[in-house]
């Protein structure tokens, strides 16, 4: 066969082609070619909503299992999901506060995480690596986390998936519980494709306990501590004067009541009969990344403040990295941080519309565990190329419930004034209200998300999922009467702050913390609504302990922590459940800045690593017109280079010399 006269030049030209495509598939991203999110195959298999998902355990013993739930140490097990089953899964108890409640009321209905990989290597439910199990404790209603997660989904903003399944141990009856997927990997590369960006969950909360989030806390030593200037204790001085250094004042022990005794905290609250001395000074916790720097619980790192360039200030937020964040990434959030206190170069900074969205959703929510709250936990904080972003996380306690919170203030929560006290402690929130352009932006996308929304339709069919399931529940926190009531409840809670917050908006009803004190005339009433019905933080103990909150029992707790006899810690007679008029949590002593039990390399062992490319498109999500787009071009760049180089193999073949 005689070869083309021009076959040379024709076999390099195919090469050449078909490097050049490789070339763009490889790099894409720097050509503006946008990364491919995750089509994971558990989207619509485990989190379909369409119904009650059915999850067997399997174990040999689970009672022996059940002991091992507060330690947080994973086990073996066989999960069959729908009839499919997956063999050496691990599975541990799961939770901080509320290991210790489930305890104290005497049930061992924890939640737990599961572990697609625990035990070998690449394993997964089609995609998902990790899955959290949701006992729904402090939930009469059920569907407190699902409603704001599905709420967050639906308006755009990149939240955990969540359904609900029916979970039986060995084919017995256990419970209605409520898978999340996990804000880990799985959920990076669903949102942000493979080469996404660094993921941290800020807290210096250590109530009870749990991974990262505390649990070797101890409030003795907090107590003994001095400022650390030089690394060394002062345990002799109690003067209440500021000291300089890391991590500030410490607060002065005869603010304290008189008896008070630190061993018996344990990241669980004294009982102080219910109120706080008048002159306790909470801005003597802390100061550089501490407990100072305005008004809550949490430490500056935690509510997003810029400290200074030194990453150790920042300890809240790198020892409780879900990725692999090196010294660079440390010192480009740092930047990030600086520029939002600042306010400037914002779209840069931040991905505003998501920010936005998400704030307005948990607005509506009323959810005082939170960013938002007192005790300034409860997010995911998300980083890409500089550009951060917020995930929601754990809404059992929203709908105005935390703290026993009280119906008019939780329904007529002002909307422009969602933190007590100066607004520019959280920046995170304050840049929307520090711009009028951001400010109308926020009140348009609140319109558009109460007009998308029939909230007592949504509650209702959620009932009618769930309803037979709570009904049957053999380790129920709660009657299925109660469940009822709490169903009532919520739908009341979310029509009538949709009423509110509509008012608001109108200008019919004050926005604002100072308006609403000026005029509440105009409030909505709530005198049909009793929050209680929907379960509060009272129920189990709240913060790790007994009836209304307190302590009780005798816990303890693993590791190096100390054994806490707090069996006389009881609330005062007459005790209802919510806090004293005038009660102020924001003024309870809390955690030191270095409260967390992971160091930057343990949080980091089993994060994904990888470079992090660009952002893909979000596509549109209800408001913006659709359901979320992905892009194909990689994909389509694959074919066709493996085409391309498949012809020039067959030409190069037939017309070879």
């Amino acid at each position: 066969m005689s070869a083309h006269k021009n076959i040379d030049r024709i076999g390099i030209v195919i090469v050449v082609l078909t490097l050049v495509i490789s070339l763009l598939f490889c790099n894409g991203s720097l050509l503006g070619i946008e990364t491919t999110a995750h089509a994971a195959g558990y989207e619509n298999r485990l989190f379909d909503h369409s119904r009650v998902h059915t999850f067997d355990i399997v174990m040999d013993d689970w009672d022996a299992f059940l002991e091992t739930c507060e330690s947080e140490t994973y086990s073996p097990c066989t999960v069959v999901i729908d009839g499919e089953a997956f063999k050496n899964v691990g599975i541990r108890g799961k939770g901080n506060t509320s290991l210790t409640s489930v305890r104290n009321m005497d049930s061992s209905r924890y939640s737990f995480k599961v572990e697609f990989d625990q035990y070998e290597t690449g394993k997964s439910y089609y995609g998902l690596d990790k899955l959290c199990l949701n006992n729904i404790i402090q939930d009469n209603t059920y569907m407190k986390d699902y409603l704001a997660y599905t709420l967050m989904q639906d308006f755009g903003v990149e939240s955990p998936l969540c359904s609900y399944v029916y979970i039986t141990v060995n084919n017995e009856d256990w419970g209605l519980y409520l898978a999340v997927e996990s804000v880990e990997e799985s959920f990076l590369k669903r949102n942000y494709g493979t080469q996404y960006g660094d993921l941290y969950k800020p807290d210096s909360m250590g109530f009870g306990g749990g991974r990262g989030n505390g649990m070797d806390f101890s409030m003795t030593e907090f107590m003994k501590k001095n400022t650390e200037d030089s690394g060394t204790e002062d345990t002799t001085e109690s003067t209440t004067t500021e000291k300089t250094g890391r991590r500030g004042g410490r607060p002065d022990p005869g603010n304290l009541p008189e008896g008070f005794d630190p061993s018996k905290m344990g990241g669980e609250m004294p009982d102080f009969g219910g109120e706080m001395p008048s002159d306790f000074d909470p801005s003597q916790m802390g100061g550089k990344g501490g407990f100072g720097g305005g008004f809550g619980m949490g430490s500056a790192d935690v509510k997003l403040q810029y400290v200074d360039d030194d990453p150790s200030s920042y300890s809240n937020i790198f020892n409780n990295a879900k990725t692999a964040a090196d010294t660079a990434d440390q010192k480009r959030l740092i930047r990030s941080l600086k520029a939002l206190s600042g306010q400037t170069d914002l779209e840069s900074t931040l991905d505003t519309e998501e920010v936005i969205r998400y704030f307005v959703v948990h607005n509506f929510l009323c959810n005082g565990d939170s960013y938002t709250g007192q005790m300034i936990h409860n997010y995911y904080l998300y980083e890409e190329n500089g550009q951060l972003s917020m995930i929601p996380w754990d809404y059992n306690l929203a709908y105005g419930s935390f703290m026993g919170g009280r119906g008019t203030s939780a329904v007529n929560s002002p909307i422009d004034t969602p933190v007590s006290g100066d607004m520019s402690d959280r920046p995170m929130i304050a840049w929307i209200f520090g711009s009028e352009d951001y400010t109308a932006q926020y009140h348009t996308l609140f319109a558009q998300f109460l007009a998308s929304h029939d909230f007592g339709a949504l509650v209702d069919e959620t009932a009618a999922l769930i309803g037979s399931y709570v009904q049957k529940d053999p380790t129920a926190f709660c009657t299925y009467e109660e469940f009822q009531k709490g169903v009532t409840a919520i739908r009341s809670f979310c029509e009538l702050r949709a009423e509110s917050v509509q008012g608001q908006l109108d200008g019919t009803i004050p926005s604002t913390t100072d308006g609403q004190s000026a005029d509440n005339t105009a409030l909505v009433d709530d005198s049909a609504l009793t929050i209680s019905d929907m379960g509060t933080m009272n129920k189990g103990g709240g913060f790790g302990g007994g009836p209304g909150g307190f302590p009780s029992g005798n816990r303890e707790q693993s590791g190096d922590a100390a054994v806490m006899q707090t069996a006389n810690m009881q609330p005062p007679e007459g005790f209802d459940g919510n806090p004293p008029e005038g009660f102020d949590p924001s003024k309870m002593p809390g955690n030191a800045q270095d409260a967390n039990t992971e160091a930057s390399g343990q949080a980091a062992s089993d994060a994904p690593s990888g470079n992090r490319g660009e952002r893909p498109q979000m596509g549109n999500f209800p408001g913006m017109g659709g359901t979320q787009q992905r892009s194909t071009l990689p994909p389509i760049l694959t074919g066709i280079s493996a085409l391309v180089l498949l012809g020039g193999i067959l030409f190069a073949w037939k017309f070879k010399r």
